[in-house]
C-alpha cells in the first residue's frame, strides 16, 4: 500500500473538475504539464488562463523531499518559522554524506561514525515536525521517491535539482532551494513563473545498445545546458509509450542538465506496471479511474506544434549510443571513431581508469540488470575489466532484489566494487585520491548526470564522460573511451578475438521486488516533546541568525569577483569534502566562490582586495570587506548558478556581505535562491556591459530606492582612473519578491506574518 494514499485520492477527486475548467478558460486542449499545474493552484479552482514565461503563479505542491546535505539548512530555517508540524507530507533522505571508498559496509560505517551528529539532528527534527526519515544506506533520494512516493498527476518539490526524476512516473516534480521548501512546509504557497512548454516526440523504438540515457544525452546536445531554462519538457509518442518507467525517470532526471524546470511523461501502461510492482496497486487503481486527465489531450500529441512553444522529434530507431563530456553534460559524441577523432584533437585521454554505474539517474533494477548482462558476457568470454569498476545501487530494495537474483554477484565476479546505496562519486563523495588537486590527467566514464570539472573526485584533470550503464560496463571492460561494442572486438585471456553481444535486462524483477529492512522511520504523531539539540561548539551544525535587510542605499560597493565563463553552483559552493559543513553556514562559507575563475587573472580563489591591494582567497577577501561594513557585488557570465539546487551558493555570499549578483543570465533555481535570501539577482540589460567591469571598480546603485516590478535598476560604475560608466540592470522581481528583499529574506517575512 502506498504512503499517503488518502492524499493521492484527494488529488484525483478534484482533477477532473479543475482540468475541465482550465480547458474552458484557456479555450484549447491541454498538455499534461498544464493539467498538473492548473490542478495544483494555491487558490484551488482555476480562474484565469496564465501566460507562459510571464505570469508568476502560486501553487500548492502535494509533497516535499529533502536530501541530507540540503535538509540541514532547510530544517534549520524551518525551525525559525514557528510551526508545530510540516503542512504537507515531507521526507528526509540520508544519501549524500556517505563517501564511496572501500565498499558498502565499511563506507556506511565510516559515514555513521563521521556524520552521526548530523544524522541524529535530522532524525530528531524529522520526528519533532512530522517528517518521514530514511536512514543512511536506505537509498538515493530520487530512486526512493520513485519507488514509494511519486504518483501520476502529482506535484512535488525537493531540495535537490534532480527531484525532476519523479517525472518518470508522470509528476511535475521540481528542484528548489531550501527556502522554497520551507514556505511549503510552513503552509505557504509556492511561487513559480508559469513555465513555457517544450515537447519532445519520440518515434521508433530503442534497441540494441541504445538506452533511455541516450535520449536525454541527445536532447542535451540539441538544447544545450540552458536550452530548457524556464520550460517544462514533456515527452510523448510511440517511443515514449514503449519505454519503461525507470527509463523515463532517467530521461527526466537529466532534464536538470538542460536547465529545464522539470520534465514529464503522460501516464501509461509502463507506469501502471511499475506502481503495481512496487506495492502500489491502490495508486494504479486510482490513477486508472482518471487516466485521461493524467496525460495530454489527444489533440496535443496529434498536432504538437500548435500547443508547445518548441517541438523536437527524435527517431529512437536511428539513435546510437552516446558519450557526453568532458566537463559539460551537453557535449555529445557518438561511440567509436567519432570519439577517437575528437579525443585526439582535444587531447582527451583515451585510456579509461574507472567505469561507474549508479546515481539517482541510472541505478534501477533494469539498469543494473542490463549492465550485468554485459558483465556476465565478459566472464563467459574470458574477459576482465581494463578499468576499475564501481556500482552504487539506487536503494536497499533494488540492492536486495538484485542480490537475490544474482545480479550483484555477477558484478563482484568481475571485480566490481559495490558501494553503499547512496550518491557517492556522483556528488563528489568519492575517496579516490589523497591529494585530488595534484592528481594526474585521466578519463572516467559514468552513468551519472553531471561531469563538471572536479565534480566526481576533486581532480581538475579528470575527464568525465556520461553514458548509459551498459556502455559504462562495456567501456570498463575494454578500457578505452572510443570502444564501440557494436563494431569492435576484444582479445580474451586465451588470445581469442571476441565480441560483446547486445545487452539484455528486465524492466521489473520476475519474482517481484523484495527487501528485509528498507530503512524508513515514521515520525511520532505528536512530536512536541522531542527536543532538538544543537551544540553551540559544533563544527557541523549552527543555528541560524536572521539576515538584516541590505537596504535601499548601496553606494561605494566593491567588486568581489568577476567570474569568467561557466560558474555553476559547484564553483560557488563546492560539494565533496565541504558537504560536512552544510549545516554550519559560517564554516561552509569558507568555500564561497573558491571554484570561480577570476576574469582578470584566470585563476581560482585569487582575487584583489581593494582595501590592501593584495591578492587573497575569495572568502578571506570578502570577510575583510564585511569587517569594514563594505558591501560588494559579484559579476558573472551566462547561466550563472547552473547545476545543483544548493541554496548555500546563495546563502554563503549573503552571509559574508555580498549585496548583489550581476550576470548575463541566471539558472532558474539559483536566481530564486538569491531572491529568497534577500539579495539582488540582476542581469545586464546589455550583455556587452560585462566587458566594462574592471578589477578596481566601485558601484553606486542610483535608483534602488525606487525598486519596483518591471523597472530596471541603474548602476554607476566608477573606475580607478576616474572615469565612469552607467549600466542598466534588469530584474524579474515581483511585488512579493521585493518584499523578501526589503525584509532581509523570505523567511523573515514568513516569521513576521506568523507573528
Amino acid at each position: 500500500m502506498a504512503f499517503d494514499i488518502e492524499m493521492i485520492k484527494s488529488v484525483y477527486s478534484t482533477v477532473v473538475e479543475k482540468v475541465d475548467l482550465a480547458r474552458k478558460l484557456t479555450g484549447k486542449p491541454l498538455t499534461l504539464a498544464e493539467k498538473i499545474l492548473y490542478a495544483h493552484l494555491w487558490d484551488g479552482q482555476p480562474t484565469q488562463p496564465y501566460v507562459r514565461g510571464k505570469d508568476y503563479v502560486d501553487f500548492a505542491p502535494d509533497r516535499i523531499a529533502c536530501q541530507d546535505a540540503t535538509a540541514q539548512m532547510a530544517l534549520l530555517q524551518f525551525m525559525q518559522a514557528g510551526k508545530q508540524q510540516v503542512a504537507v507530507p515531507t521526507t528526509v533522505h540520508c544519501d549524500h554524506l556517505i563517501q564511496a571508498k572501500l565498499g558498502a559496509d565499511k563506507d556506511l560505517q565510516a559515514a555513521l561514525n563521521n556524520s552521526n551528529e548530523v544524522f541524529n539532528f535530522l532524525e530528531s527534527v524529522s520526528n519533532k515536525y512530522g517528517i518521514g526519515f530514511w536512514k543512511p544506506g536506505a537509498g538515493i533520494i530520487h530512486q526512493v521517491v520513485l519507488e514509494n512516493y511519486a504518483f501520476p498527476g502529482g506535484m512535488m518539490i525537493g531540495t535537490d535539482s534532480h527531484t525532476v526524476n519523479a517525472g518518470g512516473l508522470g509528476m511535475v516534480a521540481i528542484g528548489v532551494g531550501g527556502a522554497d521548501a520551507v514556505d511549503v512546509m510552513a503552509g505557504m504557497p509556492w511561487e513559480l513563473k508559469f513555465p513555457k512548454l517544450i515537447g519532445v516526440k519520440l518515434t521508433g523504438t530503442l534497441s540494441g545498445w541504445t538506452a533511455p540515457k541516450d535520449v536525454i544525452l541527445k536532447v542535451a546536445e540539441i538544447l544545450t545546458v540552458k536550452g530548457g531554462t524556464g520550460a517544462i519538457v514533456e515527452y510523448f509518442g510511440p517511443g515514449a509509450l514503449a519505454m519503461s518507467c525507470t527509463g523515463k525517470g532517467t530521461i527526466c532526471n537529466m532534464g536538470a542538465e538542460i536547465g529545464a524546470t522539470t520534465s514529464t511523461f503522460g501516464y501509461d501502461a509502463s507506469m501502471e506496471r511499475y506502481l503495481r510492482a512496487t506495492d502500489r496497486s491502490d495508486v494504479a487503481d486510482a490513477a486508472n479511474a482518471v487516466k485521461e486527465y493524467l496525460t495530454a489531450d489527444p489533440e496535443v500529441y496529434a498536432n504538437p506544434e500548435a500547443y508547445f512553444d518548441q517541438v523536437i522529434e527524435i527517431d529512437l530507431s536511428s539513435l546510437g549510443p552516446l558519450l557526453n563530456g568532458p566537463f559539460t553534460p551537453d557535449l555529445s559524441t557518438e561511440a567509436g571513431s567519432a570519439m577517437t577523432e575528437k579525443a585526439r584533437a582535444n587531447d582527451w585521454p583515451l585510456q579509461v581508469e574507472w567505469g561507474l554505474i549508479g546515481s539517482c539517474t541510472n541505478s534501477s533494477y533494469e539498469d543494473l540488470s542490463r549492465a550485468a548482462s554485459i558483465a556476465q558476457q565478459a566472464i563467459d568470454k574470458g574477459l576482465s575489466t581494463k578499468a576499475e569498476f564501481g556500482i552504487n545501487p539506487g536503494s536497499e530494495q533494488v540492492r536486495f532484489t538484485a542480490e537475490r537474483d544474482g545480479i550483484i554477484q555477477v558484478f563482484e565476479k568481475l571485480n566490481a566494487r559495490i558501494f553503499t546505496n547512496a550518491c557517492g562519486p556522483c556528488i563528489g563523495q568519492w575517496g579516490r585520491y589523497e591529494d585530488p588537486k595534484n592528481a594526474p590527467k585521466n578519463s572516467i566514464v559514468h552513468s551519472f548526470n553531471r561531469n563538471f570539472a572536479k565534480r566526481a573526485d576533486g581532480n581538475p584533470n579528470t575527464h568525465a564522460f556520461v553514458a548509459s550503464p551498459e556502455m559504462v560496463a562495456a567501456i570498463a571492460i575494454a578500457g578505452r573511451l572510443d570502444f564501440n561494442p557494436i563494431t569492435d572486438t576484444l582479445i580474451n585471456d586465451r588470445g581469442e578475438e571476441v565480441k560483446l553481444e547486445e545487452p539484455k535486462g528486465w524492466e521489473l524483477p520476475e519474482r517481484g521486488f523484495a527487501v528485509e529492512e528498507r530503512g524508513y522511520i515514521a515520525p511520532e504523531k505528536d512530536g512536541s516533546h522531542v527536543e532538538v539539540v544543537v551544540d553551540p561548539n559544533s563544527e557541523r551544525l549552527e543555528l541560524l541568525t536572521p539576515f538584516e535587510p541590505i537596504g535601499d542605499q548601496i553606494t561605494d560597493a566593491r567588486l568581489l569577483i568577476k567570474a569568467f565563463g561557466k560558474c555553476t553552483t559547484d564553483h560557488i559552493s563546492m560539494a565533496g569534502p565541504w558537504l560536512r559543513y552544510r549545516g554550519h553556514l559560517d564554516n561552509i562559507s569558507n568555500n564561497c566562490l573558491i571554484g570561480a575563475v577570476n576574469a582578470f587573472n584566470k585563476k581560482t580563489n585569487f582575487v584583489k582586495n581593494q582595501l590592501t591591494g593584495a591578492y587573497d582567497a575569495v572568502p578571506a577577501t570578502q570577510r575583510a570587506y564585511k569587517a569594514k561594513g563594505i558591501k560588494t557585488i559579484v559579476v558573472g557570465d551566462h547561466n550563472y548558478g547552473e547545476g545543483s539546487s544548493r541554496e548555500h551558493a546563495a546563502m554563503e555570499p549573503r552571509h559574508l556581505g555580498v549585496a548583489a549578483v550581476l550576470v548575463k543570465s541566471f539558472a532558474r533555481i539559483h536566481e530564486t535562491n538569491l531572491k529568497k535570501q534577500g539579495m539582488l539577482g540582476l542581469t545586464f540589460a546589455k550583455e556587452s556591459d560585462y566587458d566594462l567591469i574592471q578589477e578596481d571598480d566601485r558601484f553606486n546603485f542610483v535608483d534602488l530606492h525606487e525598486f519596483a516590478p518591471g523597472k530596471p535598476l541603474t548602476i554607476e560604475v566608477l573606475h580607478a582612473d576616474g572615469s565612469k560608466d552607467t549600466i542598466v540592470a534588469n530584474h524579474t522581481y515581483n511585488e512579493g519578491q521585493i518584499a523578501w528583499y526589503k525584509e532581509g529574506s523570505a523567511l523573515n517575512l514568513i516569521k513576521k506574518q506568523q507573528a
